[in-house]
């Protein structure tokens, strides 16, 4: 794994990159991207905290709730394209996780 050079030893590692971590969180881009947009933090944290609400009791609403304050806060601005793009998001998220599916539809006015 590493070189030694006198005293030194060079080690070579490999770094995890954002792709990975979203591989590895449960939630496709979009929907990391909407937890993130939610909550203010870079997407790499996004991850990390998308993976400990997927584990969580009701962590899934959470997660689902995240992505509906984003398309009213999207639609608040008239911003339809990412909307289109949150609609989009949240439909993956609620087929992937039907659980998450709130009574009401409350994202039916968006557009």
């Amino acid at each position: 794994m590493g070189r030694g050079f006198g005293s030194l030893r060079v080690v070579s590692c490999t770094m995890i990159t954002l792709d990975d971590c979203i591989a590895l969180c449960g939630l496709s881009e979009e929907e990391v991207l909407a937890v993130a947009e939610h909550e203010h933090i870079p997407e790499i944290a996004a991850t990390g905290l998308a993976e400990c609400l997927l584990m969580s009791k009701d962590g899934q609403q959470k997660i689902g709730e995240m992505i509906v304050d984003d398309i009213r806060a999207a639609q608040g601005m008239g911003d339809r394209a990412h909307v289109a793009r949150l609609l989009h998001a949240l439909h993956h998220f609620l087929r992937k996780y039907p659980q998450a599916c709130p009574g009401a539809h409350p994202w039916s006015s968006a557009m």
